[in-house]
């Protein structure tokens, strides 16, 4: 017994061509067209192993920052997904590294959690592997513009 609907299997393929259409025009969102940011951060030219990158608007409301880690001397920043980069624009950026030791916040884990107090504790001791000025976006000295297409930031540190 045949019903009394056909399939047009142009028009299943029209509609699934319109849906991907409309995602790959995706580009910008309610935030805004991002461009993909990265580069590389040395201090005394050697590069940082380990740390955080934040750029932050220069213009105090107007904007939205971006941030990332450090692995190895280089970066990728992220404003919403992974990777997606900044909104165009002038930006204060700030930058820290340092190095915790772990070992006693290890030896007195009960049940798979660290106690905050020697959390606390090691965030305190860390080693700073840059210089504290460029932790904050007001005395770091450091400034980025994001342009339209890929950027290439290079932060090359000094005392």
């Amino acid at each position: 017994m045949k019903s009394g609907r056909t399939s047009h299997p142009g028009a299943v393929g029209l509609v699934a061509l319109v849906v991907v259409g409309s995602l790959v025009g995706c580009g910008d969102d309610e935030i805004g067209r991002r461009y993909p940011v990265s580069g590389s951060v040395q201090y005394k030219g050697q590069p940082v192993a380990h740390g955080r990158i934040s750029f932050i608007p220069a213009k105090g409301g107007e904007g939205r920052a971006a941030a990332g880690e450090i692995q190895d001397g280089r970066y990728a920043l992220t404003t919403v997904t992974p990777d997606d980069g900044a909104l165009p624009g002038s930006y204060r950026v700030s930058l820290m590294a340092k190095e915790i030791d772990l070992t006693q916040v290890k030896a007195n884990q009960k049940g798979g959690s660290a106690r905050p107090s020697d959390v606390i504790k090691a965030n305190k001791a860390a080693k700073n592997l840059i210089p504290v000025k460029y932790a904050s976006p007001e005395t770091s000295g450091q400034t980025a513009q994001v342009k339209e297409g890929p950027n290439t930031i290079d932060f090359d540190l000094t005392d």
